[in-house]
């Protein structure tokens, strides 16, 4: 299924300790619960490691020290979760719908 690939695409990425990793749309095939356990993981296997989430779903942004809101191709606004939810109408609209 997509959430064993995506899985095992995340653990083969782990394997490697690389210093910067990138997930576009990782946890797209996950339930709720796999994709938090998911997130727990990959985020407490090395705290050193930079990692470049692309996402619209609630656990990936929760776990983000910053937040990058794309709109049509360009940078809506950028800061933490708490400053964004003040500021961003798309991030609003995201967390309403998630």
């Amino acid at each position: 299924s997509g959430g064993q690939i995506q899985r095992t695409a995340a653990a083969r990425m782990m394997l490697r300790h690389p210093d910067l990793m990138v997930f576009d749309d990782l946890s797209s095939a996950l339930d709720v619960t796999t994709e938090q356990q998911l997130w727990e993981r990959l985020f407490a296997e090395d705290p050193d490691v930079t990692s470049l989430v692309v996402s619209h779903r609630r656990a990936a942004m929760r776990r983000a020290d910053q937040i990058v809101v794309m709109r049509d191709g360009h940078v809506e606004a950028a800061g933490t979760l708490e400053e964004l939810v003040d500021v961003s109408e798309e991030l609003r609209e995201l967390w309403a719908t998630d």
